[in-house]
């Protein structure tokens, strides 16, 4: 059996467009040079929304008021599994922090499927967008590649 993880993964919003994580200043990084939303690990006894609501506050200084629970993504990244609760949040208090995991930078949702993202985020994406409600996502990784995905309608 293989390892596996549970993170969150959030993408604020504000004014048409989302915060993201411009990865650059961890040398082993997995997502080195690569844009993507906060989050982080869920700790010990910690609920996923307990940990988002944490990481963002450790990553950004915002604090989010009711981040919204969107999906479920399960990444099968060669012998691990990691299953990541996916929120949005448009309410929020505080400022702008510096991050010492990357630069944060606010991206028009546009301009997004422009910069170096996963294959799979694309995915993620284009949902966020579609759909109102909850859905599942599986993303198979091979090598850092995109080899197999699959969605259920809910």
């Amino acid at each position: 059996m293989g390892k596996q993880a549970f993170t969150t993964l959030c993408y604020v919003e504000k004014d048409g467009k989302y915060l993201m994580l411009h990865r650059t200043k961890k040398e082993k990084d997995i997502n080195k040079d690569k844009y993507i939303g906060i989050g982080g690990h869920i700790e010990h006894g910690e609920t996923p929304n307990e940990c988002i609501i944490r990481e963002a506050r450790e990553e950004t200084g915002l604090r989010l008021i009711n981040p919204r629970l969107r999906g479920l993504l399960t990444f099968v990244i060669d012998d691990m599994d990691e299953y990541t609760f996916l929120y949005t949040c448009t309410d929020f208090e505080g400022t702008l922090k510096e991050c010492d995991e990357g630069d944060l930078e606010w991206i028009p949702k546009e301009k997004i499927k422009d910069l170096p993202l996963w294959e799979g985020d694309k995915i993620f994406f284009k949902m966020l967008e579609e759909k109102e409600d909850f859905f599942t996502l599986k993303l198979v990784y091979v090598n850092d590649k995109l080899v197999d995905y699959h969605f259920d309608k809910q």
